[in-house]
């Protein structure tokens, strides 16, 4: 996340790709907003007194489904605020690095969110803020799945298996949620293994 931020800042900012484009300081600000607005993943800037800088859609969508739906703005979950003041407090025994402090946060088995906090520093602020990044998950593994899908080619329902089996899910638990046996779990599964194998040995 932090890096695709950075990538999309320096591309902005390289003046061979904008000869077209008159991109004013108030223009760039608002392409970065869009974009930022635009990712699945939940951006959160606070101040180190726990006060709400910016948050983007996804990070508001997430806060109220941590919050049992208190949708306050300005409230930000316990958990998340727990995370930032671990860094707020450790960050003077490593002053002189970069500390990314991580934890999940599981709702329910596809409602798992990884969760990152970092000191950011930011012009006109006198001291840094937190940058809070929230990723499901679920959905990261999901998109990964379909790409897997489409690189092994596989069945729709090898697909349907596979994306049970990247989420975490036992021969068991995909083949009741399938209504099929184990053995044809595991008929599938060597299938699409064989599958991945042959992938693997052309790249």
């Amino acid at each position: 996340m932090i890096a695709l931020t950075n990538t999309l800042v320096k591309k902005v900012s390289e003046p061979q790709q904008l000869d077209s484009i008159d991109l004013h300081d108030s223009k760039r600000a608002d392409f970065l907003q869009e974009v930022i607005e635009g990712l699945e993943d939940g951006i959160l800037i606070l101040s180190q007194a726990g006060e709400v800088v910016h948050t983007n859609a996804s990070a508001h969508r997430l806060c109220c489904q941590f919050n049992q739906d208190n949708c306050n703005e300005n409230f930000v979950p316990p958990v998340i605020w727990d995370l930032c003041e671990s860094l707020l407090s450790s960050r003077y025994l490593f002053s002189d690095k970069l500390i990314i402090l991580s934890d999940e946060i599981v709702l329910d088995k596809s409602n798992v969110f990884r969760v990152r906090v970092r000191l950011l520093d930011l012009d006109g602020f006198e001291v840094p803020c937190l940058l809070v990044t929230i990723e499901n998950q679920y959905e990261s593994l999901k998109s990964l799945a379909i790409t897997e899908v489409k690189k092994f080619d596989l069945t729709p329902r090898e697909a349907e298996i596979w994306f049970l089996y990247r989420n975490n899910y036992s021969y068991k638990e995909i083949a009741t949620k399938l209504y099929i046996t184990i053995n044809t779990v595991k008929k599938h599964m060597k299938n699409i293994h064989t599958k991945r194998q042959a992938y693997l040995a052309v790249e």
